[in-house]
């Protein structure tokens, strides 16, 4: 249990230096002078700093939303499969509660772009409702199709398995869902090329369009939730897709997880390094690639058993 408590603090306390780590690697590649690994750290204890100015136009959701957008995240970290072999986890929870529980802190996160009663706050929430829709259907046919494969519909024993007993046998149906989970990362966390984290340009913001009018702690929270759930993303496809180092002794375990971690980080930022942010209207084309894949996987898997 006190590796199980000790795993969760991790992640929390490694979430905004993969984001860090993500931006250097893009400005190194660009040919620009690399941020610090540790900026994630120094912004959130800048806006820490920072007084909190909330607009006359907003409601008491404004003041509440900012928790609720975090809570889900951090009770889906209590679900995630375990690290090491020998770790606790919750056996029971399978693809529906948790992206339910993304869900949820998406939908706070589109009241509070709603509350601040601007026509940018709006704008985003509008099209976060519009890419969840698509994406949501995606992430619970991937987890159902790995966890069916897994022979256990527990998402925490699912990743268990996976890693004592791969399945060989089931090659092409696990490289689909594979397929499908990654672009769902890449759009449930809203990075290129469906949208853009460093942009402040109107028309295209989806993610920081629904923020803009929060500073201070809140705003501190809000980005927290956002390097939160990028681990949780990064987590579950460290744990389903790349599922070996559970059976390595409890140290090398953490290693070869945060290995994998980061090496998922380096994808993303090789992907946005070498592609461009899509049109809004053509954002639907990607994810029903996402939505195609995943049926692929559970079809090859019932049908083919491949």
């Amino acid at each position: 249990m006190i590796l199980y408590i000790a795993m969760i603090l991790l992640m929390i306390l490694l979430s905004p230096l993969v984001l860090s780590f993500i931006k250097m690697l893009k400005m190194f590649l660009l040919y620009k002078k690399p941020i610090s690994i540790f900026q994630g750290y120094r912004d959130f204890s800048k806006l820490l700093s920072k007084e909190i100015i909330i607009s006359k136009e907003t409601s008491q959701i404004t003041h509440i939303a900012p928790y609720l957008v975090l809570s889900p995240l951090l009770l889906t970290l209590f679900f995630l499969p375990p690290v090491s072999s020998g770790e606790y986890y919750v056996s029971f929870v399978d693809a529906f509660t948790i992206t339910g529980l993304i869900s949820l802190s998406t939908f706070f996160l589109m009241l509070l772009g709603l509350d601040s009663a601007s026509s940018f706050g709006g704008l985003g929430s509008s099209r976060e409702a519009f890419i969840s829709a698509l994406v949501e259907p995606a992430m619970i046919l991937t987890l159902f199709s790995v966890s069916m494969m897994a022979n256990n519909l527990g998402v925490g024993q699912a990743g268990l398995n996976l890693s004592k007993h791969f399945p060989y046998e089931h090659m092409a149906s696990f490289i689909f869902a594979g397929i499908s989970f990654f672009i769902l990362l890449v759009a449930e966390n809203g990075r290129i090329p469906v949208d853009n984290p460093e942009t402040h340009l109107e028309l295209t913001m989806v993610h920081e369009a629904m923020i803009l009018d929060l500073s201070g702690f809140y705003l501190a929270l809000i980005e927290s939730a956002s390097s939160i759930k990028f681990m949780i993303f990064a987590s579950l496809f460290a744990s389903l897709f790349l599922p070996f180092g559970l059976d390595l002794p409890v140290v090398l375990a953490i290693g070869v997880f945060i290995l994998k971690i980061f090496f998922i980080a380096f994808l993303v930022a090789i992907l946005e390094v070498n592609t461009a942010k899509l049109r809004l209207f053509k954002v639907p084309n990607l994810l029903g690639i996402a939505i195609v894949f995943s049926f692929l996987s559970l079809i090859t898997f019932y049908v083919l058993g491949a």
